[in-house]
C-alpha cells in the first residue's frame, strides 16, 4: 500500500523529530519578530497572517526539498515562481516588505541548516536577526516613518514655494504631523492631485465608544 502511495514507511521517528524541533524553533523566532515586535510597534493586523504563512510555507518547502533530489531546472523554476509572486490589490510598504523578507530568511536558515551547523550556531543566528530588528526598531534615534497616499484638492498650495501652508493643511485634515510630501500625479481637469504624505507618528486611536472599525477617508 505504501508503495502505491509513493512512500517507503509510515513514519521515520528521527526525521519526524528533527522536523518538529526545527519547525518549533522557526515558528518561535517568527512569532518574536511578527507578534513581539511588528504587531506591538505598528499595531497592524493586516500582514501578520501573510508573514506567518510565508514563513511556514518557505520552511516546509526548503526542509522537504532537502530530502528530495532535484535538478537545476526544477530549482530555478521554483525560484522563478516565488520571484513573480506579487500582491496586485494593494502596494506593500518598504517596512512591511522588509519584515516579509526577514521571516522568509529565518525560515530558510532554520530549514537549510545541516549537521555541519551546531545548535548553538543556529540559535546565535536567529537571536542575532531578532536582536538586530529590535535594536533598529527601538533605538531612540531611529524614527519610524509612515506613508499614506491621498487625493488632494487644493492645487494652489502645491504651486506655492513655501511648503508650510501645504503641510499645515494636510496635518489638520489627516490628524498627523507631516514631514514631507511627494506629488505622484496631478489632474488639472479635476483640480486634484495624488500625493504621498510621509509622517512620523501614526494617527491617534479612535476614542472609546466610537466605531473603531471605520477607517479614515484616504482623500484630503
Amino acid at each position: 500500500m505504501l508503495d502505491n502511495l509513493g512512500f517507503q514507511e509510515w513514519i521515520d521517528v528521527g526525521d519526524f523529530t528533527k522536523l518538529a524541533f526545527r519547525l518549533l524553533v522557526d515558528v518561535f523566532f517568527c512569532a518574536v519578530i511578527v507578534s513581539g515586535m511588528y504587531r506591538r510597534i505598528y499595531g497592524s493586523n493586516e500582514f501578520p497572517f501573510t508573514y506567518y504563512a510565508f514563513n511556514v510555507i518557505t520552511f516546509t518547502v526548503c526542509f522537504l526539498l532537502r530530502k528530495v533530489p532535484t535538478d537545476l531546472g526544477f530549482a530555478l523554476g521554483l525560484f522563478a515562481v516565488f520571484g513573480i509572486l506579487r500582491y496586485r490589490t494593494e502596494q506593500i510598504g518598504i517596512r512591511d516588505l522588509t519584515y516579509l523578507f526577514i521571516v522568509i530568511g529565518v525560515a530558510i536558515i532554520n530549514a537549510s541548516a545541516n549537521k555541519k551547523v551546531s545548535v548553538a550556531e543556529l540559535a546565535l543566528v536567529n537571536m542575532a536577526i531578532v536582536g538586530m530588528v529590535m535594536v533598529l526598531e527601538l533605538a531612540p534615534s531611529g524614527k519610524r516613518e509612515f506613508s499614506r497616499r491621498v487625493i488632494y484638492d487644493n492645487l494652489e498650495l502645491l504651486r506655492a514655494e513655501d511648503k508650510v501652508p501645504l503641510y499645515a493643511d494636510l496635518s489638520a485634515r489627516l490628524g498627523v504631523r507631516v514631514q514631507r510630501v511627494s506629488v505622484l500625479h496631478a489632474d488639472l481637469l479635476r483640480d486634484t492631485s495624488e500625493l504621498t504624505v510621509y509622517y512620523v507618528e501614526p494617527p491617534p486611536e479612535p476614542a472609546p465608544g466610537k466605531d473603531a472599525s471605520k477607517k479614515p477617508d484616504a482623500s484630503a
